[in-house]
């Protein structure tokens, strides 16, 4: 059967109005009108579209006469229109790798500058036939995102965000994992950590750390933990973003630098980051720079959602390898206000249950007008195509094949809001430390006897008794907050047609 979306491309493909494969040096160059130098030499530039449009974003197995008429549209506007091309590959672990086309308007050279760090660049030889392709037409009057999961393909409309063109290859890469490996591709970052345990023995431990955006999930991952590095404990960077989970435990990195959030990004808490994002190597992207080309990280007079291109090489405490030979630790970042501890451990049903749960808040890379809001989104994955039930079922399968890894629940946010008090803040310095901690395995753990998890009563250097629930609630406020998390946790897992009785009823 012909596939509306396979002639357009073939079409674009036979254009002689494409530049192909520029040098990041031309790019650059295409892009000079748009450019705002920094005052580090880097290059910044402006988007009117300042986040991904996931609400104008459709999944098409089967094309409609709609697709097919908005196709056709696409197709003649593009006769004769010039076009700059890029290819690039995802994942370097061997039988993985993913070859990308790119097509965008030539005037937006700036969102391949960007993207075409990202990846990796391939081999001429290996590109003749891509995987996939994304053509991108930010000119395109109105927005429209149609993803052919069939043929690998995507058509971004009326969109300059280069978020989104990021996100089209790693969401149809997920989706081929699945399909084709039998793995699970994750929204997750990846580090290796190397430490002393409570035996005194060194061990390495793998960590998977899953979050939205603005929940600390690039912080934490591109974080030194503050580990005692003079003693030969070491932190190692994998990946920031996406990543696939392979049946065996193991993790196969799918980007060469990072695309981050530089909202309030500063060198205290996140020095590593800060690094990059200073370095004339990056790329900004809707970051306030003035007119002397002073970059302010706090400004948020554009948007809350400014990014960076970093380079993951440029960071401290990185390597030649993003993926993963094992993953020992899986931790669900969540930023809750009121009876969430700080970081708890779970059992393999009940990690299933939080990856279903995908507890967060919205922030303004997502919706910017729901920004702070409570959501929850599987698998804190946007970018699912096809089942969800079936990526919590198959997520427990893999973890039931792998008993070593260890769950754990982390919150980002704060504990004991109540009408008249914010709470206690849960600092970076608390998360990073927990999260070592638990990885040295000296934490001391004790089972919640409302949820059932195991909740830590003692740690290294975190003072745990802060966060004492009878430092905030009355007995009965707290069993009242208990029954409404609980009721609001079941309810959304009941939702999920398919999804084994074992995870339902973990809550």
């Amino acid at each position: 059967m012909n596939s509306p979306f396979l002639d357009l491309v073939k079409s674009i493909e036979e254009s002689e109005h494409i530049e192909r494969n520029p040098s990041p040096e031309r790019l650059r160059e295409l892009a000079k009108d748009d450019e705002h130098t920094t005052e580090f030499g880097s290059a910044s530039y402006r988007t009117k579209t300042m986040s991904r449009s996931a609400k104008f974003t459709e999944i098409v197995f089967e094309p409609k006469d709609e697709h097919k008429l908005l196709l056709e549209e696409v197709k003649e506007y593009l006769n004769g229109k010039k076009l700059i091309s890029i290819d690039r590959v995802m994942c370097q672990h061997k039988g993985y790798g993913i070859k990308i086309r790119s097509f965008v308007s030539e005037k937006y050279a700036r969102i391949l500058s960007m993207w075409g760090n990202t990846l990796f660049s391939p081999d001429p030889e290996e590109v003749k036939r891509p995987d996939f392709y994304i053509i991108d037409i930010p000119e395109w009057p109105e927005k429209k995102i149609l993803v052919d999961p069939n043929n690998f393909i995507t058509f971004i409309l009326g969109s300059d965000y280069m978020g989104e063109m990021k996100k089209a290859g790693l969401r149809m890469g997920m989706y081929s994992h699945k399909v084709k490996h039998g793995g699970l591709g994750l929204h997750a970052g990846s580090k290796l950590l190397k430490v002393w345990n409570k035996e005194g023995k060194m061990v390495e431990k793998g960590m998977i750390l899953f979050g939205l955006s603005a929940t600390g999930k690039t912080t934490l991952t591109c974080h030194h933990h503050w580990l005692s590095i003079s003693k030969g404990e070491e932190v190692r960077i994998r990946q920031d973003d996406v990543l696939m989970m392979n049946k065996d435990g193991s993790a196969a990195g799918t980007e060469e630098n990072f695309y981050i959030k530089t909202d309030g990004l500063e060198p205290d808490s996140q020095p590593l980051l800060f690094k990059g994002a200073t370095s004339p190597n990056a790329i900004l992207e809707n970051v306030f720079v003035d007119e002397q080309g002073k970059v302010d990280f706090f400004d948020s007079s554009i948007t809350s959602n400014g990014r960076a291109v970093v380079m993951r090489r440029e960071l401290d405490y990185s390597d030649d390898s993003i993926d993963l030979a094992k993953i020992d630790m899986v931790v669900f970042i969540t930023r809750r206000k009121t009876i969430v501890p700080p970081i708890a451990r779970l059992s393999p049903a009940q990690a299933a249950a939080f990856f279903m749960l995908g507890e967060s808040v919205e922030s303004s890379a997502g919706d910017p007008t729901r920004a702070g809001k409570p959501i929850k989104v599987v698998g804190t994955n946007p970018f699912i195509v096809g089942s969800e039930a079936e990526e919590g079922n198959r997520f427990l399968e893999i973890l039931k094949a792998n008993p070593g890894i260890e769950c754990f629940l982390l919150d980002t946010g704060s504990f004991g809001q109540k009408q008249n008090t914010k709470g206690m803040k849960i600092s970076v310095y608390n998360s990073a430390r927990l999260l070592a901690d638990a990885a040295r395995e000296v934490i001391v753990w004790k089972k919640d006897p409302d949820w059932g998890y195991e909740v830590a009563v003692g740690a290294g250097d975190v003072d745990l008794g802060i966060f004492d629930p009878d430092l905030y609630y009355g007995n009965d406020e707290y069993k009242k907050l208990t029954k409404e998390l609980k009721e609001e946790r079941r309810a959304w897992l009941h939702k999920f047609e398919g999804l084994n009785k074992e995870i339902v009823e973990a809550i």
